[in-house]
């Protein structure tokens, strides 16, 4: 079992899940914004422990020491924000199929047959969901009123969803089964179907913010993190184990061809969007509402500040060390003979421990130095991203021994374990820096670098592999070395064979891309991604909201 799993935390961990900021409502003073009354208090008097908040009632009347306790008592769940957390987490759920084939199940699928050149075409199509703060001020801004802001996005968006991975499903098979002549087909088709849930997404996550009430707005996170996942995962790992033949041979269970989940999710999709219609969505206030210009005004406002930059900088080339481990570590393993049911079983196994980090590093990320633990994160990835690229060397030939699994399993665990650790660090700062009066449009802006940061450079890492890689088609009955153009793919591979010969790698230029994002990678955490993060951390947090 090789290491697998980060085919599927690498690819969420991309599509970054910043925990949402509501719209602090403001009163605009003599000196600017300023909280509104009795405003200030409250949010102050949420932050205080049980001994602080009793210690500030002393003076008070029996009846104000009450009211003024109770402020920190946690309130029971509504079923009003049961039945919103509901339709939350299927929204996102929604949002989840599609990422989780363009991301995770189809770059597996196609290299079998692809080059990494060609691989590196179709991952093209993930790049939308971290460009989506482009067009959200207008997802914010335009609307019908009769159909509610929210839903006129949501409504079209999963029709036309549901309706392209229809169309899809009709020729899915024929697609696959000679790729590389339709590899532009699919990317465009799966970049379309990746804008369009992203665009989803940004009209859910403002949907987020007036479906549930202000006492349980922190779950809309919660909504957003197990929806995601859970679709992602269903397309990915189900997805490949069930598509499997050998899989289903095992357990005597018929093949899922990619047609019929396909038309499975549309079903779903239209399915919900038809349940939508009768589902009310309150107006929301006057005073909220958005134009174009002013949204976009505000981004790059925020984009004028030092503080800011400096960030959105080191956003930009922070994953640059395991960037071909995270793009290309996986596909090698397929092409080693890993088999999709074992992937299956190694994300499963990961799963429940991602989980657990996720509490771990909510909790070692608070303090007054939440990107401590990023900062320490960084030297087990650079780590265990060497680790994964000497598995690769010494892939065994099938079938995996139980204690090559073993290992495998444990890398995998304590790589995921690294990299959670760093997001809940980077997402607290986020939340620590961000101006409530601009919330949502802040950590968008910086959830947005933060994804480029894993995204740029795949595209450049698979282009990369196949730019290094010397193979050639040797002839053996006439003792012949003819240099190939490509001999990884099948049509390479064919071609190779069509003259009597038989591709040999002679250098994996897999090898060398991977020792030159490791030595990026080392270089920029000793002289530039510590040193900045820690300027970073020292900041005020007034320097941040200097607009």
């Amino acid at each position: 079992m090789p290491r697998s799993p980060r085919a599927h935390v690498t690819s969420l961990e991309s599509i970054s899940i910043q925990p949402r900021t509501p719209k602090t409502p403001r009163s605009q003073g003599a000196n600017g914004w300023t909280p509104a009354d009795g405003e200030g208090d409250e949010v102050e008097l949420s932050l205080l422990g049980e001994d602080e908040r009793r210690q500030a009632a002393d003076g008070l009347t029996v009846e104000e020491e009450q009211a003024y306790l109770s402020q920190g008592e946690k309130k029971s769940m509504s079923a009003k924000d049961k039945r919103a957390m509901g339709l939350l987490i299927i929204l996102y759920l929604i949002q989840g199929f599609p990422l989780g084939l363009a991301l995770g199940s189809l770059p597996f699928l196609l290299r079998e047959h692809l080059s990494y050149s060609q691989l590196a075409v179709f991952s093209l199509s993930s790049y939308p969901y971290s460009l989506k703060l482009l067009w959200s001020p207008i997802v914010d801004s335009l609307f019908f009123p009769s159909i509610g802001r929210r839903k006129s996005w949501i409504i079209p968006m999963q029709l036309i969803i549901g309706t392209l991975m229809l169309i899809i499903s009709f020729n899915a098979e024929r697609y696959l089964s000679d790729p590389s002549e339709h590899i532009y087909s699919l990317s465009v088709a799966f970049t379309t179907l990746v804008t369009l849930s992203a665009t989803q997404g940004i009209a859910v996550d403002g949907w987020a913010l007036t479906l549930l009430s202000q006492d349980n707005l922190s779950y809309a996170s919660t909504c957003q993190t197990i929806g995601l996942n859970t679709g992602y995962f269903a397309s990915f790992t189900v997805f490949l184990a069930l598509n499997s033949e050998s899989f289903s041979q095992k357990w005597g269970i018929p093949r899922l061809h990619l047609s019929t989940y396909m038309q499975f999710c549309a079903t779903f999709s239209f399915l919900v969007t038809v349940w939508l219609l009768f589902v009310h969505e309150d107006k929301e206030a006057d005073d909220e509402d958005l134009s174009i210009k002013s949204v976009y005004n505000t981004m790059w406002n925020i984009c004028k500040l030092k503080h800011v930059q400096v960030l959105c900088l080191l956003h930009l080339f922070a994953k640059i060390g395991w960037a071909a481990n995270d793009a290309a570590t996986q596909l090698k393993m397929v092409e080693k003979g890993l088999g999709r049911e074992d992937l299956a079983i190694a994300v499963l196994i990961d799963f429940p421990f991602q989980m657990f980090a996720g509490w771990v590093a909510g909790r070692w990320s608070r303090g007054e130095k939440p990107l401590r633990p990023w900062m320490i994160a960084f030297w087990p990835r650079l780590l265990l991203a060497m680790v994964a690229t000497l598995i690769v060397y010494w892939f065994p030939t099938p079938p995996i021994s139980f204690g090559f699994f073993v290992v495998l399993i444990i890398q995998t665990v304590v790589s995921s374990f690294a990299g959670t650790v760093q997001f809940g660090g980077i997402s607290a700062f986020h939340t620590r820096i961000a101006d409530p009066v601009v919330g949502g449009t802040y950590m968008t802006l910086l959830a947005t670098f933060t994804n480029l940061g894993g995204t740029w450079p795949r595209f450049f890492v698979l282009k990369g592999v196949d730019l290094f890689t010397v193979a050639t088609c040797q002839i053996k009955e006439q003792g012949l070395a003819v240099k190939a153009a490509e001999c990884v793919s099948d049509h390479g591979k064919h071609a190779c064979e069509d003259i009597g010969g038989e591709c040999v790698t002679e250098r994996d230029g897999y090898y060398i891309v991977s020792a030159v994002c490791l030595g990026l990678g080392v270089i920029s955490v000793i002289f530039h991604m510590l040193p900045t993060a820690r300027k970073l951390q020292a900041v005020p947090a007034s320097k941040w909201r200097g607009m």
